[in-house]
């Protein structure tokens, strides 16, 4: 019993030791392999300290000669700009030799000059006090031959010299205005053909309806609507009317109004598109097209603007600017009209040296009151003038819109170009619609009208029908009875006459006596 326990004992400090063993040896093993990792790693960190440290090497001689290349650069070039300064001033000294050179000899050759200036200036002393005493002596046998002293024969001569110099002055300047007429006439004309023929263009008329055409028949009673609602709809958002009667496939749209009648027209294109037809579609198509057209008018303006080399120009002014590509007179693109008016003036300022900017400007905004004319009450003038002065523009801009009418002086040259450059355009063959005798008839019904009163005298219609002149008998009417002439006749061309803008209406009584003395 006592030898199994001792054996037992035994196998297991075998076991121990034999286990102990084995462990550490398996500890010896792992410590080498982790010695040679460390080993590795470390000879790697060394030949990559050591490559780093060739690169950083290199780097930096490279930079050095990079420095040293553009030190010895910089040192050539001052050297060269040295060695320039150094022959300018060689050269200046060698100027500098030259003119004191040229001095001395000019200070010799006045100094010779001088004594040669003495003598003569003695010689020529002599002469007067001889010429003086020759003078005296002709003097005195003149008086007595005369009967009359000097002073009375000077006083008579310069009276004879006085008018016969009046009478050639007066024959000069009138020579002097004939030739300049006749040239101011001359040149004028050929400003002005000249310029009309670079910017004439040509315009489409436009008419007070649009033909939209339908792609079926059917479509006419979708648009109209049950009980006409659509219809109904759509003429009260956009002011406009609509005709469908029995031409085929078509329905006309009506009104004065050119931007109603594209609202309109755009609008109904898009809704037979898009097939819903109905009152709330309409008013959702309606302003959607009212505000993509306020933006493509804007662009309008803006295109202008850019082609005119306009700038500074106020966001509203511009807006106001776009609105007249939907404004018209006698059938003329209003926005075309300011632009081809300003390449007009613009012509012209540079013919005659005057400020081409303020001419150009003034003449793009003249009828800028055209664009609310319809809204406010006035002349568009007048209101295009006040527009300007709210907006920040230059008295002279605001004198060239008000007065290009002739409602009110002008104040500059510039403004004086405005108005002529605005008749060019509205007047030349072409340009609007109004024939020459509708103008005429036009011209004679407001005479016509004016002579129906009692006691006028002569009616003449001026600016191109935009003022009537009436002259009445001084003995029949008196001056409260004129006045009521204006005010009638007023109200009468409102209510009779169709014309676009406004008519001033002037009334002229004077008193005249004459008496003949036989």
């Amino acid at each position: 019993m006592a030898l199994y326990l001792i054996t037992g004992i035994l196998a297991c400090f075998s076991g121990l030791f034999i286990g102990y063993y084995v462990r550490t040896r398996g500890l010896n093993s792992k410590l080498k392999e982790v010695e040679e990792q460390a080993n590795r790693i470390i000879k790697n960190a060394e030949k990559e300290a050591e490559n780093k440290r060739k690169e950083v090497t290199l780097e930096a001689k490279d930079k050095f000669y990079q420095a040293r290349q553009e030190f010895e650069k910089e040192t050539r070039e001052h050297r060269a700009e040295l060695v320039n300064l150094e022959k300018r001033l060689q050269q200046r000294e060698e100027n500098i030799e030259k003119r004191v050179q040229l001095l001395d000899r000019k200070e010799a050759d006045l100094g010779r000059r001088d004594k040669d200036c003495t003598a003569r200036e003695q010689v020529v002393a002599q002469k007067e006090e001889k010429y003086e005493r020759g003078l005296k002596e002709q003097q005195q046998q003149l008086e007595r031959i005369s009967g009359m002293n000097s002073e009375e024969a000077k006083r008579q001569l310069l009276t004879a010299m006085e008018q016969e110099a009046r009478f050639e002055g007066a024959k000069m300047i009138k020579r002097i205005e004939d030739e300049a007429k006749e040239n101011a006439e001359k040149i004028s004309k050929e400003v002005i053909v000249g310029t009309i023929q670079r910017v004439a263009r040509d315009y489409v008329t436009e008419a007070t309806v649009s033909v939209l055409p339908l792609p079926n028949d059917e479509m006419k009673g979708r648009i109209i609507g049950r009980e006409g609602r659509n219809i109904r709809a759509l003429e009260s958002l956009t002011g406009i009317d609509l005709i469908v009667d029995d031409t085929p496939e078509a329905v006309i749209i009506s009104g004065f109004d050119p931007l109603r009648r594209e609202i309109a027209k755009i609008s109904l294109e898009r809704l037979m598109a898009d097939g819903r037809i109905h009152p709330a579609r309409i008013e959702e198509m309606v302003e959607k097209v009212k505000k993509e057209l306020d933006k493509l008018m804007r662009e309008e303006a803006e295109k202008v603007l850019f082609e005119l080399g306009i700038q500074n120009l106020h966001p509203e002014m511009v807006k106001l600017l776009g609105r007249l590509k939907y404004r018209t007179s006698y059938g003329q693109n209003n926005l075309m009209h300011v632009r081809e008016s300003a390449f007009i003036s613009a012509m012209m300022a540079s013919e005659l040296g005057v400020d081409v900017e303020l001419t150009k400007r003034g003449t793009l905004l003249h009828d800028i009151g055209k664009a609310v004319s319809h809204e406010e009450e006035g002349g568009h003038a007048a209101i295009g003038g006040e527009m300007a002065r709210k907006y920040g523009e230059s008295p002279k801009i605001v004198n060239a819109i008000a007065a290009h009418h002739g409602d009110i002086e002008p104040i500059c040259v510039e403004s004086v170009l405005v108005s002529a450059a605005e008749s060019l355009s509205a007047a030349r063959p072409g340009a609007r619609r109004e024939s020459f005798d509708a103008y005429i008839k036009r011209l004679e019904k407001l005479e016509k009208l004016a002579n129906t009163f009692k006691g006028v005298d002569k009616a003449y219609a001026i600016q191109a029908g935009r003022e009537i002149r009436i002259i009445v008998k001084h003995e029949n009417i008196s001056d409260a009875e004129s006045a009521q002439i204006s005010r009638e006749l007023a109200k009468k061309i409102e209510k009779e006459l169709t014309y676009p803008g406004q008519i001033k209406v002037t009334v002229i009584r004077e008193s005249r006596y004459v008496e003949y003395a036989r």
